[in-house]
């Protein structure tokens, strides 16, 4: 435990409840992962556009981005900028050469949305994956199709947030 005053007290404000569905989990079962799919991306790749083609060329409805990691020369995430609605996305461009730490998310209705953590040297960035990611030397990235089990993003009418539904 940090002494008292190295302590820093952060407070995080919830977002007031809108109608039923908000705070309410929501579980989606019966899948089973069919199969492991790796991809190989080379220098100048976009990554979201790469597994974005991949979900698509090999019928990937539903699936999870279980890994993903390499090296980039350019980061576009964005960020939320506060905790209310609507949403408010800033976007975010870094210059490599950066590591790829991690990718990872879900692929529903052939639309990935992932997440990601970057670095430069010593400082980490985090926020979600972004057109323009580009691969310097590598990257690998690991995807688990699932069967049985079919989802989409609908946007939560009061909200306006996309959030997983059945698809069938």
């Amino acid at each position: 435990m940090l002494p008292r005053q190295g302590r820093r007290r952060v407070s995080a404000k919830r977002p007031k409840a809108l109608g039923r569905g908000v705070g309410v989990m929501h579980i989606f079962r019966g899948g089973a992962v069919s199969e492991i799919i790796v991809l190989r991306l080379d220098q100048g790749d976009d990554v979201l556009d790469s597994i974005s083609q991949a979900a698509r060329k090999l019928d990937v409805h539903t699936g999870v981005v279980m890994s993903g990691i390499g090296t980039l020369d350019r980061a576009r995430l964005h960020h939320i900028t506060h905790t209310g609605y609507p949403s408010v996305d800033e976007f975010v461009t870094y210059e490599g050469p950066l590591e790829l730490l991690s990718v990872d998310g879900i692929i529903a209705e052939y639309v990935p949305h992932l997440h990601t953590c970057v670095s430069i040297k010593e400082t980490t960035y985090m926020g979600h994956l972004e057109p323009g990611c580009r691969v310097l030397y590598l990257a690998e990235i690991a995807i688990a199709r699932v069967e049985n089990l079919r989802l989409r993003r609908l946007p939560n009418p009061e909200t306006k947030i996309n959030q997983l539904h059945p698809a069938d």
